[in-house]
């Protein structure tokens, strides 16, 4: 799964690494730990013309026959073996796929009694893209564009971590996940593969990060870097952790 990432890359290195046509949005603050409901940065065919764009959209798909957004369950993550089965991804899959843009994201593994997060990111440092799909809900007066990212079986290093890991797509495969001609699920199922192992560094990080709040640089740093966590806060820094990681676990996935 993929419940948190990161994104320190600036807006128009982005803009060249995915051949983006048109920028509007300006450079965001790095983030170190984006969480759900958050708007992020994706990238898409835009609607009106089919030119690739940056679009900040909300993370947590809201499909456009809900029927009110606020009542609807956040899905951050969708399975990459039923896209085609389940009617909220079903549409969006041949007719609005995008880009998550990321640099890292968190999994985490129960040891020592509660959460330990892992940090993963390429072995290169280089930004990729989370394939992902996209809707827009229409209400009155009242618009909500959102995305959902997909995700695989984990490989090999990741899977002593979590069974699930987000679809990570190569530069070589971003092209056909953008390409309005592709619409029927075979021709996009060979692409929702788990990247390579080989290709990803992991390792653990402080459990501060299970805090959204906590959206500093310590969040990514090797756990062996961080003091005791800045002192973790004591007992009261231990259960606000774990009540964040529980409430992390009750987000819908499909």
């Amino acid at each position: 799964m993929c419940g948190r990432f990161t994104l320190k890359t600036p807006i128009t290195e982005i803009a060249e690494l995915f051949d983006v046509e048109r920028v509007e949005a300006s450079d965001l603050a790095p983030r170190f730990n984006i969480a759900p409901t958050q708007a992020i940065v994706t990238v898409r065919r835009a609607p009106a013309d089919g030119l690739r764009e940056i679009a900040l959209l909300r993370w947590g798909l809201v499909p456009s026959w809900a029927k009110d957004p606020a009542e609807w369950p956040s899905l951050i993550n969708a399975r990459g073996e039923s896209l085609d089965r389940k009617p909220a991804f079903r549409d969006a899959l041949s007719e609005r796929r995008c880009l998550v843009v990321a640099d890292g994201f968190f999994e985490w593994r129960a040891e020592g009694g509660g959460k330990q997060p892992y940090y993963v990111r390429l072995k290169s440092g280089r930004p990729f893209a989370f394939a992902a799909l996209w809707d827009r809900w229409q209400g009155r007066g009242d618009s909500v564009e959102s995305c959902v990212v997909v995700t695989t079986d984990a490989n090999e290093r990741l899977r002593e971590i979590h069974d699930r890991m987000p679809v990570i797509l190569p530069s070589e495969d971003v092209p056909a996940w953008l390409d309005p001609s592709l619409q029927r699920y075979l021709e996009l199922e060979p692409l929702l593969r788990p990247l390579p192992a080989d290709l990803l560094e992991v390792y653990p990080v402080t459990r501060q990060m299970n805090r959204p709040a906590f959206d500093e640089p310590a969040c990514i740093e090797p756990l062996a870097e961080v003091a005791s966590d800045n002192n973790g806060g004591g007992e009261d820094a231990s259960s606000e952790t774990a009540n964040s990681a529980r409430k992390s676990d009750q987000l819908p996935l499909l």
